[in-house]
C-alpha cells in the first residue's frame, strides 16, 4: 500500500505547480490562444473553448506524471 504521506507530498507538488500558473499563465502570451482554441463571438453572446490549450496541458502533465511515477 502507497504511504499516506508520498500521496499528500504529490498532491501538494501539484497544487505549487497549479498556483504558479496561474500566478504566471497571464504572463504567457500564447496560452489559451493557441490555433486550435475555439473561440466565437457573436453580438451578446461569447464562446471560448480552449482545445488546443487543453490538450497541450494534458500532454505536459501526463509526461511529469510519467516520468515521475518511474522514479518511484
Amino acid at each position: 500500500m502507497v504511504d499516506f504521506g508520498k500521496i499528500l507530498i504529490f498532491l501538494g507538488i501539484i497544487l505549487v505547480i497549479a498556483g504558479v500558473l496561474f500566478m504566471f499563465g497571464v504572463k504567457i502570451p500564447w496560452l489559451g490562444k493557441l490555433p486550435g482554441d475555439i473561440y466565437v463571438k457573436k453580438e451578446n453572446f461569447t464562446f471560448y473553448f480552449p482545445l488546443a490549450t487543453s490538450i497541450l496541458l494534458s500532454i505536459v502533465l501526463s509526461l511529469i506524471i510519467l516520468f515521475i511515477g518511474r522514479k518511484s
